[in-house]
């Protein structure tokens, strides 16, 4: 991941905290997706809302489709309004990253005492999720 690339997860929480503080914790996930719609929009970010995630299975395409609450700069986004995040939430947004063989996720949830962000890398090589912080991402940052 390229520091650009990691800077655009950051772009990403920066507009979901602004969405947190404008409307703090609690309310309907519809809410926090569609006002962090209009934060993208105001920020000047192109995130497409509801994209669907198609899967093969040996090249064919299968009948179930997924949907990513946003789909950012090759950034798979996934939200949550709950108490908690528990491993099912972080279960699907690896699997959006899977389907879309996509390196970069990030989990948000709205709905506790702060905004709760979770930013992802996929490493395929080793078939494994590694959660970014401020100890190690700079691990996972290449100069090219």
């Amino acid at each position: 991941m390229t520091k650009k690339e990691y800077m655009d997860m950051y772009d990403v929480v920066g507009a979901a905290m602004e969405v947190y503080n404008t409307l703090g914790r609690g309310m309907a996930e519809a809410i926090y997706q569609e006002s962090l719609a209009k934060e993208f929009k105001l920020r000047g970010m192109d995130a497409e809302r509801e994209k669907p995630l198609y899967s093969y299975y040996k090249g064919v395409l299968l009948d179930k489709i997924y949907y990513a609450d946003f789909y950012y700069k090759d950034i798979v986004i996934e939200l949550k309004s709950v108490e908690e995040v528990v491993s099912d939430h972080r279960a699907q947004l690896f699997n959006y990253m899977r389907i879309t063989k996509q390196h970069r996720g990030i989990l948000l949830n709205f709905g506790e005492t702060s905004l709760h962000a979770e930013r992802y890398l996929f490493l395929p090589q080793y078939d494994m999720f590694v959660l970014l912080n401020q100890d190690n991402y700079r691990d996972y940052i290449s100069e090219t």
